[in-house]
């Protein structure tokens, strides 16, 4: 299946799926999304890893390709694999080194191909960070690695956890509860809040967004008597973002922020910690959540999950995420394509 750009130029680029770990489930999860590739109508996509690791775990066509251009051709009959360095001995459910060399040899050249316009976008596969840590990486995570490869600062880029009910933002990621609240403040808040509008506008569509900043202690402070952080962060922050025109609620009492009716009135929750953000989204979408990374000049999204080494090589990872990944890395590449 070929896409035609909405200028009429050719067919849209390929978006470049990098496989991750060998050791995960991450080929797995690509191979059986390139299975699903009609009944989820998918634009075509090609793989960024070694083959051996797909055919470990997928008896399936590969057509290994020297160019991204020629997944349109090979995309119907056999999913499409750009090879990078052999990533030594792959072994389901137990990752080595040379694995973890692999996978950010394969994140690297899939953001190289999305930032020279030779892919749509990327879609990062799971990676183990213990076994990057191990070979020197030195970032927190892929994100923060993608922001450095396109040149942009962390405090410029949003993670954003999105489902088919709820998006939601960690104001910060992983650090220790106890350290949160000091990491909290005005202009923090104020520059994620920015990034995170102009994401929804322009890869999403939204053309106004409704933000909602969720309080950092219960009942969002009680008015200073359950904690301070509202009254002397949180209320400045949200009252100087109206001022600037953006329509931001809050902050709002947690525990109310995430039922039917109150997900209604809002495009994307921004949470003051990880799990405030992360345990609504996996409750609700845990079978299908992507995280992308808003504030970069390409498309990057990911499966909202693990390498999860324990089940590798079984036969029993769900594509799920990795589908809802490479679908919405197409649509926000769609929107860009059309607003250039």
């Amino acid at each position: 299946m070929s896409e035609a750009r909405p200028d009429g130029a050719g067919p849209a680029a390929p978006l470049a799926v990098s496989m991750g770990d060998p050791a995960g489930i991450g080929p797995e999860c690509i191979a059986k999304a390139w299975e699903r590739r009609d009944a989820e109508g998918l634009r075509p996509f090609f793989a960024v890893g070694d083959p051996r690791a797909i055919a470990a775990v997928w008896p399936g066509p590969l057509a290994r390709i020297g160019d991204p251009a020629e997944a349109h051709g090979r995309f119907a009959d056999a999913l499409p694999i750009l090879e990078v360095e052999d990533a030594g001995d792959i072994v389901s459910g137990h990752p080595n080194m040379p694995g973890a060399r692999c996978a950010i040899m394969a994140l690297e050249m899939a953001v190289g191909l999305a930032r020279s316009g030779a892919a749509g976008g990327v879609v990062t596969g799971p990676v183990s960070k213990g076994d990057l840590y191990a070979i020197g990486f030195t970032h927190p995570g892929q994100t923060e690695f993608v922001a450095e490869r396109c040149g942009v600062s962390p405090g410029n880029v949003a993670m954003m956890l999105a489902g088919p009910s709820l998006r939601t933002v960690c104001l910060t990621a992983h650090v220790a509860l106890a350290d949160v609240s000091a990491l909290l403040s005005v202009d923090a808040i104020v520059a994620r809040a920015r990034v995170v509008a102009r994401g929804l506008q322009r890869d999403f569509g939204i053309a106004a967004p409704r933000l909602a900043i969720a309080g950092f202690n219960p009942h969002a402070g009680e008015h200073g008597a359950l904690g301070r952080e509202e009254v002397e962060v949180l209320i400045p922050a949200v009252e100087q973002l109206r001022e600037e025109g953006l329509d931001v609620a809050g902050p709002l009492a947690a525990d109310t922020m995430f039922h039917p009716r109150a997900r209604a009135r809002y495009d994307a929750a921004l949470c003051c910690y990880h799990d405030q953000a992360l345990i609504p989204l996996k409750t609700l979408h845990f079978d299908e959540g992507v995280n992308i990374t808003l504030g970069l000049p390409i498309v990057r999204t990911s499966p909202d999950h693990g390498t999860a080494f324990e089940i590798a090589g079984m036969n029993r990872a769900l594509p799920g995420a990795t589908v809802a990944a490479i679908r919405m890395a197409a649509e926000a590449a769609e929107r860009r394509l059309a607003a250039a």
